[in-house]
């Protein structure tokens, strides 16, 4: 009932992506919905996170104007709450949405006044977190995101992420960004662990991340694991796209259940629904599948969730008696 982690432009349904590229102007391969959602869907041969990032091309392409981006967000709140979720915090880089002339800050507000339209018109509280990108080029680009998100920061933002291909650029690189983070004193995510080692997650706690996105590989450090939940650190794991970048190979491999036996505090996310070709309901129908998870473990996942929110306590408190009044009767 609660998404932590979800991307905004992996998430974007195809009839959606039909309407902004032709409100944007942007031309596409096919007019075609079906045509188009194989295209925004990730192959069963994808070999790798690089691979499957190269799904994000096309819906960037068409969220690069104020318009569009105000529509995906509210769109996306409006749909995430159809689907019985009772909160959601959606991530992208606004750094990533500048190609046509719009600044980070431009990028940011437009999103805002859509999370402001969907949380109205739906009902469902929602936040914003903005995707520092690894690269060797985009340092000014991400502490400009820093920068702005300080200046969202409880306004419609409630954390930084740092995102991108973690094997190409390992997580150690970027200590200078994350101490800029610290010192304006807004809580930060990492995604680490997903296509690197244990090593990474290493990094990110070091750094002092709230939460951890993925996280599977620190299944290879008994110390490691021992520390994330003595610390509480969230992790945010996505199955269904751990399984397709083959951070886990097989089901058999993923280390959800040993997580739960060594005490971690881990959650249910989609990543990417479009992507992913998921829903949050279909994650934990397909963990129960594979890992014959009680529903009291389930339940367990759902109110890590609540616990692991950006959000105020006692908002939290009304999330967490959201989940156990509701989350039987919703799965």
């Amino acid at each position: 009932m609660i998404d932590l982690h979800l991307h905004l432009d992996g998430s974007l349904a195809p009839e959606d992506v039909l309407t902004y590229a032709r409100v944007s102007g942007v031309p596409l391969p096919t007019d075609k919905v079906e045509e188009l959602r194989e295209l925004l869907t990730v192959q069963p041969e994808c070999r790798n996170l690089g691979e499957y990032l190269e799904k994000f091309d096309l819906p960037l392409r068409v969220l690069q104007t104020e318009e569009t981006l105000e529509m995906s967000v509210c769109g996306l709140v409006k749909r995430l709450a159809a689907q019985g979720l009772c909160y959601a915090e959606i991530r992208f880089a606004p750094q990533l949405h500048t190609e046509r002339g719009l600044t980070q800050r431009e990028v940011v507000q437009a999103a805002v006044n859509g999370l402001e339209k969907g949380m109205k018109e739906s009902g469902m509280p929602s936040n914003l977190i903005l995707c520092c990108m690894r690269g060797s080029s985009n340092d000014a680009a991400n502490r400009e995101t820093v920068r702005v998100a300080g200046e969202f920061l409880g306004k419609g933002v409630c954390a930084i992420d740092l995102a991108g291909n973690e094997a190409a650029f390992p997580t150690g690189d970027f200590e200078d960004l994350f101490l800029e983070v610290r010192r304006r004193e807004i809580p930060f995510i990492i995604h680490a662990g997903e296509a690197a080692g244990a090593e990474s997650i290493r990094s990110a706690v070091k750094f002092g991340a709230v939460r951890i996105g993925h996280g599977i590989h620190a299944m290879e450090d008994p110390a490691l694991m021992e520390e994330l939940a003595e610390k509480k650190i969230v992790l945010e794991l996505c199955f269904s796209s751990n399984l397709q970048t083959r951070a886990a190979d097989v089901p058999e491999a993923y280390p959800l259940v040993l997580f739960h036996e060594r005490g971690l505090c881990i959650t249910v996310n989609t990543d990417n629904m479009t992507v992913s070709d998921t829903t949050l309901r279909e994650e934990y129908r397909r963990l129960q599948k594979y890992f014959s998870l009680s529903r009291t473990i389930m339940e367990k996942l759902a109110l890590h969730a609540a616990e692991g929110a950006l959000i105020p306590e006692r908002q939290k408190e009304i999330l967490k008696k959201k989940v156990a009044e509701g989350f039987a009767g919703w799965l």
